[in-house]
């Protein structure tokens, strides 16, 4: 692992932890943001809990654990994808600095904003990096090759050896006659 990864991913991952766990511990304290992102999800998608604590502690559970495994390099892509997918409803419920009337709530809302859509392009590098191997498709299409390659010389070596076993096969029986 390069040290650009080794410092980058716990540093990605650093906040969603944090964020995570406040959202463990006290979930009510950003209910209320989160309801207007909640029960749209929950109608929609019938494995979230209906109560928008229970739906936040959910979110925060898989921030804690997804950042874990992202800043220790434990299957870091799917780590990140998951981030990813939590980050979007966190900043549409929390920064919604359109709605914000006040400017200077409005101005600290965009920067929250445009911050968390930062760290989700950061996820979505995060996500694609494979640390200079191939991917799994290039891999596929590599091994398939080798198998194409691997049938084609057994079929000349099936091909040469077939000719002179059947003149030995039919020198053989005209000798035992």
């Amino acid at each position: 692992m390069s040290l650009l990864r080794l410092v980058g991913r716990p540093l990605l991952a650093s906040m969603f932890v944090s964020g995570g766990l406040s959202s463990l511990r006290a979930p009510e304290q950003v209910a209320p943001a989160a309801e207007s992102v909640v029960r749209p999800l929950t109608d929609r998608v019938t494995v979230l809990p209906d109560r928008t604590e229970e739906a936040v502690r959910l979110n925060g559970a898989v921030q804690v654990a997804a950042g874990l495994l992202l800043a220790t390099g434990r299957v870091p892509r799917a780590a990140a994808l998951a981030l990813a997918a939590t980050l979007v409803p966190t900043t549409w419920a929390a920064h919604r600095f359109w709605e914000a009337e006040d400017p200077d709530e409005r101005a600290q809302q965009r920067i929250h904003f445009l911050k968390n859509a930062s760290m989700l392009g950061g996820l979505l590098i995060a996500a694609v990096d494979t640390e200079g191997n191939p991917s799994l498709a290039w891999r596929g299409r590599h091994a398939a090759r080798g198998v194409r390659r691997d049938a084609r010389l057994v079929r000349r070596s099936v091909r040469a050896t077939a000719r002179p076993a059947a003149t030995a096969g039919a020198v053989r029986a005209k000798m035992t006659r």
